[in-house]
């Protein structure tokens, strides 16, 4: 039998020894319900026409009706009935006579997947009572006229999210009588932030208009000292983005009783989002070239990805970190799971999860890019989702990390969270899930090595104070950002900071002590370094400045190092190398300039104009190595956005980008994005070239759907110019 298959195998349920049932985890499968379930033999007179039938069954499912009104549900693109867990919602049904209470009895059934069950939540009877009880399924009548009722239904705050089908069922004497199949009833169920009761309550209306309603937001990317912003259309409310985000759950293979869990949602979510292990929603790429596929830097927002995903079950290319997290959110959001994007600046990737970046120097001074594993990103992406945590003790609820961006594995794949940002805060890493990898990220210590010949290791230098120097997060109802990074991390050098590290220690994030390592800093001598602000395509100047404290004259060699880097601080090339010998007077300060032509990194420069300079000077006189390094960033022009005609719903405007190519060569591949929510779909068109100095405009018309204030965000990509956008807020009128 083991290697021929009969044909009737097709219809039998797969069964293994281990299990009565298959596993169920797609929302879209379905099994056959039949519409008359006979008790026995049917007698031959019987007539179904003779008993109550249900002729119609009425949603309430416009978007200005009472149902998507009250569950604030009224901007999703979809047809379909959506309401929120744990809050009544109302349907009517028509009879093809007067409902009598004494002698029919009714009830409705709510199914979902391919072997519903009710034990497992994807089959719920649903038997019309007097009242209803808070957060748990029941339905009463609330009116009654002619052959109509109008039922109130509430659903339990712990139910399964995804899509039900709904029958009404009749008792009669030989059987049950069903409704037949009619997907145009099926019902959408939601997390609800709104309900008391709810995982995912959020008790601030302000909040839950940002973090659940909020169809664009921020990111801000760039490094510490040069902060850029640009805008993300999450779009969660578009047509097909919520099927999309429900098929991500089914590629995930969570059963679906395991759905009504926000933790078991985010942790499959965060998998699924990356292509690693499980061909997800997005291939990374890092490297530059992004042949295939689109720039990470040219997308404008999640709709577009997610669709795609969604239609061709292949992974999108490309992405890196904060596309990653724009259609996290965009998932989150969608559900019904208040999230937000966040951005840590200085993010260390420390590949032993010991809160030490290595940087190993030569005998030089000089950094050795084969030994130096750890990296530090300009910024790194993620996301918070706000939940209860009943898995863990009091009081580590609220705000948990979850990272879709593939770094390390976790239980055996790319995945990060959901972590308490509260246990991250106190030290509190031996709480699931990932929360060593997260508090590395934000606290980790910078140590300069140098390698002796012998192979000891001297540390020259430690920085505490440079990682996770700033978290941010798009403020609440406007477009600002707002500083958490005290939500992460006690204030630098103070006393709960070194109780939270203590705590952390002891819960096993590895941590070598000062006393391991041989370690006597210069102190008498400061070393700083600044880079002036240059547009791309310009010349531009850096300055070292030494301050000599003591009464001693020193003589430092100092070697300046720039490198053209990703943003996650991987070296591409050294594109500049300076040395000289600095006098440093007793008791004074002196700075040196050095000059980098725009020549020198134009041919190499990658797509987010990112370069990082290391700084070492060895004073001669002790043998002592002070080091710096910093990130810096050119100003990349951006696209203008203008409108013509009335903006007015349901009527006709124009949109129009403008660009002017600023570089000293022509840009080749030009290909331009625009999107708006509500405003108008993505729409790209390709240009062939740009000559230096000339202007590119592109007129499109589009007819906005939504009133309101509406945003429209626009992306230029070519080979030689990346990370190019521009943006517009549009103030919709109502016809």
């Amino acid at each position: 039998m083991s290697e021929t298959t009969s044909t009737n195998e097709e219809n039998k349920l797969p069964l293994n020894g281990r299990r009565a049932i298959p596993p169920n985890y797609s929302n879209d499968e379905e099994n056959d319900v039949p519409e008359m379930e006979a008790f026995g033999l049917i007698p031959r007179g019987f007539n179904p026409r003779d008993y109550l039938r249900v002729v119609d069954i009425y949603m309430f499912k416009e978007p200005q009706e009472i149902n998507k009104r009250e569950h604030h549900t009224d901007k999703y693109y979809n047809p379909k009935l959506i309401v929120r867990r744990g809050q009544a919602f109302q349907i009517q049904i028509d009879f093809n006579r007067p409902y009598r209470p004494e002698a029919d009895q009714f009830w409705l059934e709510y199914l979902m997947g391919r072997y519903p069950q009710q034990n497992k939540g994807t089959y719920i009877p649903i038997v019309v009572g007097s009242a209803l009880k808070p957060g748990q399924w029941g339905a009463k009548i609330i009116h009654r006229e002619n052959n109509s009722i109008r039922l109130s239904i509430m659903s339990s705050t712990t139910c399964i999210i995804g899509k039900f089908r709904l029958y009404v069922a009749v008792l009669t004497p030989f059987g049950i009588l069903r409704t037949r199949r009619n997907s145009a009833t099926d019902t959408y169920i939601l997390f609800n932030p709104w309900c008391k009761l709810d995982a995912v309550y959020l008790d601030d209306e302000k909040e839950r208009e940002e973090y659940v309603l909020n169809d664009v937001g921020i990111v801000f990317h760039g490094n510490v000292e040069d902060i850029k912003s640009r805008s993300w259309s999450y779009g969660q409310f578009e047509e097909n983005v919520l099927d999309a985000c429900l098929f991500l759950m089914d590629k995930a293979e969570l059963e679906l009783s395991g759905r009504g869990n926000p933790i078991k949602i985010c942790r499959v979510a965060s998998a699924v989002i990356n292509s690693r292990d499980d061909n997800g929603v997005i291939a990374g790429s890092w490297n530059n070239t992004y042949d295939y596929g689109v720039a990470p830097s040219a997308w404008t927002g999640s709709v577009d990805i997610l669709l795609e995903y969604y239609s061709s079950k292949q992974p999108v290319r490309y992405g890196q970190c904060w596309v990653f997290a724009g259609v996290f959110n965009t998932f989150l959001r969608c559900l019904g799971i208040p999230a937000r994007l966040i951005t840590n600046y200085s993010s260390a990737h420390d590949n032993n999860a010991n809160l030490r970046l290595d940087f190993f120097l030569d005998d030089e001074g000089k950094v050795d890019t084969k030994l130096t594993k750890d990296s530090v990103w300009n910024y790194h992406c993620w996301n918070e989702a706000w939940m209860t945590r009943p898995d863990l003790p009091v009081g580590f609820g609220g705000w948990q990390v979850v990272d879709g961006t593939p770094q390390e594995t976790s239980d055996g794949m790319y995945r990060c969270g959901p972590a308490s940002v509260q246990a991250i805060k106190h030290g509190h890493v031996c709480f699931q899930f990932d929360a060593p990898f997260v508090y590395a990220e934000v606290n980790s210590d910078i140590f300069y090595t140098r390698m002796e010949k012998n192979g000891t290791q001297v540390v020259e230098n430690i920085d505490t104070t440079r990682i996770g120097v700033l978290i941010v997060t798009k403020e609440v109802g406007a477009d600002g950002m707002m500083d958490i990074t005290e939500e992460y991390k006690f204030r630098e050098g103070s006393d709960e900071e070194r109780l939270a590290l203590e705590t952390a220690v002891m819960y096993g994030v590895k941590k070598q002590s000062m006393q391991d390592t041989t370690y006597q800093p210069q102190t008498d001598v400061d070393m700083d370094f600044q880079a002036q602000k240059a547009v791309l395509g310009n010349d531009f100047k850096v300055t070292i400045t030494f301050r000599n404290k003591s009464r001693n004259s020193y003589t430092a060699n100092t070697y300046l190092s720039g490198n053209i880097v990703f943003y996650t601080g991987v070296t591409k090339r050294e594109f500049k190398k300076h040395s000289f010998t600095a006098k440093l007077e007793p008791s004074s300060s002196s700075s040196f300039d050095i000059v980098i032509k725009s020549s020198e990194y134009m041919s190499d420069l990658l797509e987010q104009a990112s370069f990082h300079f290391f700084v070492t000077a060895r004073i001669n006189e002790t043998g002592k190595i002070l080091a710096v390094q910093k990130a810096t960033m050119l100003e990349i022009p951006s696209l203008r956005i203008k409108t013509k005609g009335e903006q007015v719903a349901g009527k006709e405007m124009s949109v129009i980008v403008e660009f002017t190519n600023p570089l000293k060569q022509t840009l080749e591949n030009v290909m331009l994005r625009l999107e708006g929510p509500g405003v108008l779909r993505t729409i790209k068109k390709q240009f062939g070239r740009i000559p230096m100095n000339s202007t590119l405009t592109w007129e499109v018309k589009c007819i906005p759907m939504r009133p309101g204030l509406r945003k429209l965000i626009a992306s230029l990509s070519s080979d030689a110019l990346r990370h190019v956008y521009g943006e517009l807020d549009v103030q919709i009128q109502k016809p």
